[in-house]
């Protein structure tokens, strides 16, 4: 545990020591990626994804059909742009593998210039959406003002046929950064400054009603956190969260943060937890690049554990690192959001940029437009399959693209170990006998995709 900002708060930190240990190995580098054979979205552009769940966390199932949301932008929006225009769509499906494209949720009446990611609650019947207001909607041009928002009293409707998400809705502002706990914009310094991604959770355990959220820490200049370092110390990255002390899902009041990465990393996206063996593992993905000068790590899922929510967190693995892509294609995917499934752990991802190995994302703008437009996934990846005991975790293999197995789905028994090939590692051996797996255990239909 160390001190935080200024008032009584104290949480974990994410140590340089414990993120210096991040290696790819055969336990945590996923396969090549493949485009999918048809893509449901081919229309838009699709990344950060979340799925419609319950108060306790499981998987909603509306009628017989599962919903999901994504951040969508058109599909002939350049890749590096869709950012700047993203709105919230959703999708729907009975079997969890033949997805249908719902439209978009909010009919232009959401905060923001644009909404990022969050996720969505199903509760009694009423629907909760989560999300990220991203820029001032009064302004004139692009800002990167973060507010957490709401939008609620919108309705879903089943039929054999589908599924229909409609207003009208309420839109409501639910937190914004305070200056102590959790930096401002006018506080940030060097790298963009978050507060975003928020995610509802009831604590199966004492039945507390959370938000999580991405946030920084607040690190003013002069301070002696990294040793006094001024470039180390614009890495601050946190997990934030706040409660509702009467569990409505509309009243929130700020907590110190669970996890913070002062020194370490400046961007912890998408926090989110699963309950499991007693245990809370909390999951963020984060960047290449947001690590602090002196730091090597990958785009990737990071986890940490802990017997109670607000910690204190172990990094799992030793590093933090559970999911990651190989050498040879660093950033083909990212944004991963983790459920369980039966004795697993299930985590879908978005196709980012394939048959690309350069250093840096930066890289891409240096491309063709042609090219740009080649290399961009903008579809969800094949879901990995995570085994998971204790501190410990190891990939058991893929399904396929946009498969989010069903309740009671069982999945194929893992056949055919093999290691990956020299460049996916690094070098790096195998961390466990199980090696990696290949063949039957990726996918359901036997392909490998």
């Amino acid at each position: 545990m160390t001190e935080g900002p200024p008032g009584e708060c104290s949480s974990t930190a994410w140590t340089r020591a414990q993120a210096a240990a991040v290696r790819r190995t055969a336990d945590n580098v996923t396969p090549t990626i493949q485009p999918p054979e048809t893509d449901p979205a081919d229309g838009v552009h699709v990344w950060d994804t979340w799925l419609l769940r319950d108060r306790h966390g499981t998987v909603a199932t509306v009628d017989g059909w599962r919903v999901l949301f994504s951040l969508t932008a058109p599909a002939e929006s350049m890749p590096g742009k869709r950012h700047d225009i993203a709105e919230i769509r959703y999708f729907y499906s009975a079997d969890g593998r033949e997805w249908h494209d719902g439209g978009t949720v909010f009919d232009g009446d959401a905060y923001g210039q644009r909404q990022w990611a969050g996720c969505a609650l199903y509760d009694d019947g009423d629907l909760y959406v989560y999300y990220t207001a991203a820029g001032d909607e009064s302004a004139s041009e692009l800002t990167y003002t973060q507010r957490i928002a709401v939008g609620h009293g919108g309705t879903v409707t089943a039929t054999t046929a589908g599924v229909d998400i409609d207003g009208p809705w309420e839109q409501e502002i639910l937190l914004e950064p305070d200056g102590d706990w959790y930096e401002t914009e006018a506080q940030s310094r060097g790298m963009i400054y978050t507060f975003r991604d928020p995610w509802f959770f009831e604590d199966p355990a004492t039945g507390r009603t959370h938000l999580l959220f991405e946030a920084n820490t607040p690190v003013p200049p002069g301070s002696a956190a990294c040793g006094g370092d001024a470039a180390q110390q614009e890495f601050n990255g946190a997990v934030g969260v706040a409660v509702s002390p009467s569990g409505d899902p509309l009243e929130w009041e700020l907590r110190p943060p669970l996890l913070d990465a002062v020194c370490v990393n400046q961007e912890l996206e998408r926090p989110h937890v699963i309950y499991r063996d007693d245990r809370y593992y909390l999951f963020v993905s984060s960047h290449m690049h947001t690590f602090a000068p002196g730091l090597t790590g990958y785009d990737g899922l990071y986890g940490f554990v802990a017997d109670t929510l607000e910690g204190p967190y172990r990094p799992l693995n030793g590093s933090g690192l559970v999911v990651t892509n190989p050498a040879n294609a660093p950033f083909q995917a990212y944004s991963w959001m983790a459920f369980p499934h039966d004795d697993e752990v299930l985590v879908q991802s978005f196709c980012n940029y394939r048959d690309f190995a350069g250093d840096s994302l930066d890289e891409v703008a240096d491309l063709s437009v042609s090219e740009q437009r080649r290399r961009f996934g903008g579809t969800l990846g094949p879901t990995v399959r995570l085994g998971v005991d204790g501190d410990q975790t190891t990939i058991r293999g893929t399904l396929t693209h946009w498969h989010i197995p069903t309740p009671g789905e069982g999945l194929p028994t893992a056949e055919g170990v093999s290691v990956p090939e020299a460049a996916a590692l690094e070098g790096h051996e195998p961390s466990s006998p199980l090696g990696y797996i290949t063949g039957g255990g990726y996918a359901q239909n036997g392909s490998s995709d």
